[in-house]
């Protein structure tokens, strides 16, 4: 099966919209009290990726081998997932690892897709 999935974060918040055969689910969420207000805004959006994949693997919307197209507003964050550029954050770089880990255990296709901020569907929602 194939998804198109979009997230976004801020300090606050981060939130993820997933679409399935026509099927959207939206989901917002508040921080965890250990990083709310203490990280920035791309860091968020690690967050945001991270938990929102494996909140859709847990409700089992993503299914192992299924294709997931991960729409990415951010020109720095689509670099390092697409050309493995390196973070000079050690936060992002632990996430992305945790991330790639997720991917592997579930053997899934991702395809990295580059946005416009206005298109982000995540972003509308906080």
């Amino acid at each position: 099966m194939e998804h198109t999935f979009y997230f976004s974060g801020t300090p606050k918040k981060i939130s993820w919209v997933i679409n399935t055969s026509g099927d959207i689910i939206e989901q917002v969420r508040d921080h965890a009290d250990i990083y709310l207000d203490k990280i920035n805004s791309e860091q968020s959006k690690y967050i945001a990726m991270h938990v929102g994949i494996f909140w859709c693997i847990g409700r089992f919307i993503i299914r192992g081998e299924d294709t997931v197209r991960i729409m990415i507003d951010s020109e720095t964050m689509y670099e390092h997932l697409t050309k493995h550029k390196h973070q000079k954050d050690l936060f992002i770089e632990d996430r992305t690892k945790f991330f790639k880990q997720l991917i592997e255990q579930r053997k899934l296709n991702v395809i990295f897709e580059k946005v416009p901020k206005d298109n982000n569907q995540a972003a509308k929602l906080i």
